[in-house]
């Protein structure tokens, strides 16, 4: 596999692979493997505005559900990340793991990805490389899209993005040769309960209950009791992290599993922009 999608890898990323390597004294394809063992995985995704919360304010949440048992919350680790030529973002994230699957950059961007179907259809970006390119690059919901749309994609990935300058906002199905977008309060054969000014994404029962919590709590949605509807069974057993981003202020929220509970039943931790950027270039 890492044969197959070193050439969709950005130099840049790649150059960073090598340095964790020789800093760990690990071989480099061990490290390539674990940057992209979510290709072998296939979570929730929340973007609502407008009428749906208190003020009208653009609230992002991200719901992520791998493998709590391997024990990837030991390394957990929220990343301020500058690099040159690129725009600088937040990567939640776990030690040794540069691409992304959940971030937010300094143009009020953030993107989180739900894992779908398709193992096997890996000639492409590896995923958490084309989210970490798209935060990298895109000052705008619309600069997303065009980004993860013209470049080669792998598998089936479902995506919520979200701008807090404009607070446009959109759910994406990617696969190597789909890219459907659907807008706040828009419907989809997968998605057949849409709400206005939200972008719900989700699967099965989650998905309904979901709606309907957002449907119960409807106009008075802060970041308080948008952590109440990410609760179970929203956030499954395996809940790894879940993540509110207010893109607006620039701020996040972010709640890792323990070794006992899923995330969502742990304490969210905020950070801000300027804490986490305060010692970067």
């Amino acid at each position: 596999l890492v044969d197959r999608q070193r050439r969709f890898i950005d130099p840049a990323y790649l150059d960073e692979l090598r340095g964790i390597a020789d800093g760990a004294s690990l071989p480099m394809d061990l490290i390539a493997a674990a940057n992209i063992f979510p290709e072998f995985f296939h979570c929730s995704g929340v973007a609502i505005r407008g009428k749906t919360t208190v003020g009208g304010q653009l609230l992002h949440a991200r719901v992520l559900d791998y493998m709590t048992h391997a024990g990837l919350q030991d390394e957990a680790v929220v990343m301020a990340v500058a690099r040159d030529g690129a725009i600088r973002f937040v990567n939640v994230s776990y030690a040794g793991f540069i691409g992304s699957v959940t971030g937010m950059n300094e143009s009020k961007v953030a993107i989180g990805e739900m894992g779908g179907r398709g193992e096997g259809l890996w000639d492409g970006t590896p995923m958490s490389f084309l989210l970490r390119g798209a935060l990298e690059s895109s000052r705008s919901t619309e600069a997303v899209l065009q980004y993860m749309r013209g470049r080669p994609r792998t598998c089936e990935y479902y995506y919520v993005v979200s701008d807090g300058k404009d607070h446009s906002c959109a759910g994406i199905k990617a696969t190597p040769d789909i890219f459907e977008v659907v807008p706040p309060g828009g419907s989809h054969p997968q998605l057949p309960d849409p709400v206005e000014d939200a972008v719900l994404l989700s699967s099965d029962a989650r998905y309904k209950e979901l709606v309907r919590r957002v449907r119960a709590a409807y106009g008075q949605i802060d970041e308080e009791r948008l952590i109440g509807i990410l609760d179970r069974p929203v956030s499954m057993k395996s809940n790894l992290h879940n993540v509110i981003f207010a893109p607006e202020r620039l701020t996040l929220r972010v709640a890792n599993a323990s070794r006992k509970g899923p995330a969502c039943r742990e304490t969210y931790h905020r950070y801000t922009w300027d804490e986490l950027f305060k010692d970067a270039p």
